[in-house]
């Protein structure tokens, strides 16, 4: 061979590397599709200052007032009136389940105290488990409450569309009252760390026995596809345990993040959570044909996890195809439950609406894995 520099030979290897890329579908897939789908989220699915807010209403004194301040919320883009009740009890009901973002209740004698010259108060109560997504639209509260009611305090009580204010509005942040950027952003690092070590873990399951050759072995054992993959599975739930347990425990004597529900119903939902994730994790072995494959998807499945579940972004601020999306992937329920158990002391009646999410995603993805599963090398 000769010593000199050969262009030709650099162009044999470039030939050779270009036609084994576009060989490899799926890793070419995923050099598309990940800038893609980066683009899409950030560019269209991103949104800082959500609108349209789903709030509550508790009317304990009905009357013009009560109606004017409802229809200014109502057209406010900031806030969605979904629910008026006169039970404050109800409303809360609403706050803690996650139903709502914000619960405005109007006291007794609120028209009364008004009409008399006195200045009553309004009591706004937010979610503050998330405060980013409500920190636009509790800045624009007083002023929309000053202009509510200027169309009614007219004639005798003209002098009362004078003061400043006319009444107090005071806001109550419920479960972060210091608005403690921790206490968020903690608990929500457990689903993004369990995401993206239990998928990994498993989806090298498979791809990894092809790649020393020991994928035949396994074949041959005496074995039915939902037997192996509980015994690839099992282990990495011990992982998955210990991991959780050191994020609490750093949580809890590091970031002094409130534990106020019960530590077993939470490590229920981690089980749950976990195993959905190693079921995702065995699927994408079951589809990739090497670890680099096997990697490149779990970038895939993880990248719209985080954006997409309300723990790097507001998730009521996405557009609603977004939300859809979000309410498939199993981080965004998690999110909401151990957030719920954590920071709110959510009992089982709270979280069922975000457990059977789970449940179904984890049947869904273990049996996509059981098909999937060839019992051939082909």
């Amino acid at each position: 061979m000769s010593a000199r520099f050969s262009f030709a030979r650099v162009g044999a290897v470039l030939a050779k590397e270009f036609i084994q890329i576009r060989r490899d579908r799926t890793t070419l897939g995923m050099i598309i599709g990940i800038p893609v789908m980066q683009l899409l989220l950030f560019g269209y699915a991103i949104n800082l200052n959500p609108k349209n807010l789903p709030t509550a209403v508790s009317i304990s004194d009905p009357g013009t007032f009560s109606d004017s301040i409802v229809a200014a919320l109502q057209n406010s883009s900031y806030f969605d009136v979904v629910k008026a009740t006169n039970s404050p009890e109800v409303a809360r009901g609403l706050l803690a389940r996650g139903e709502v973002s914000f619960v405005v209740e109007i006291p007794a004698n609120f028209s009364r105290d008004l009409v008399r010259g006195a200045v009553p108060s309004l009591l706004v109560e937010s979610d503050a488990t998330d405060p980013a997504s409500g920190s636009q639209a509790t800045a624009a509260l007083n002023q929309l409450f000053n202009d509510a009611l200027r169309d009614d305090l007219k004639g005798p009580l003209a002098t009362r569309a004078l003061a400043t204010p006319a009444f107090n509005v005071i806001l109550h942040p419920l479960y972060n009252p210091e608005v403690i950027t921790q206490y968020n952003i903690v608990p929500g690092l457990l689903a993004v760390i369990l995401t993206m070590t239990m998928v990994l873990l498993t989806c090298m399951a498979l791809t990894r026995e092809r790649e020393r050759g020991t994928y035949e072995n396994l074949l041959a054992m005496p074995v039915k596809p939902f037997e192996l993959m509980l015994g690839k599975i099992a282990p990495n739930v011990l992982i998955g345990a210990v991991q959780s347990t050191l994020v609490l425990l750093v949580a809890k004597f590091l970031f002094h993040v409130p534990m106020i529900g019960s530590l077993w119903l939470l490590s229920l939902g981690l089980l749950l959570f976990i195993t959905a994730n190693l079921a995702v994790g065995y699927t994408f072995s079951t589809i990739a044909q090497n670890q680099l494959q096997a990697m490149q998807m779990t970038v895939f499945f993880l990248l719209p996890s985080i954006l997409l579940s309300g723990f790097a972004f507001p998730f009521r601020g996405m557009p609603v195809w977004a939300q859809w999306i979000g309410e498939i992937l199993p981080a965004t329920h998690f999110l909401r439950v151990v957030r719920g158990i954590l920071l709110k002391g959510n009992g089982a009646g709270e979280i069922w609406p975000d457990v059977w999410p789970l449940i179904l995603f984890l049947f869904v993805a273990g049996s996509v894995a059981l098909l999937r599963f060839r019992r051939t090398l082909d």
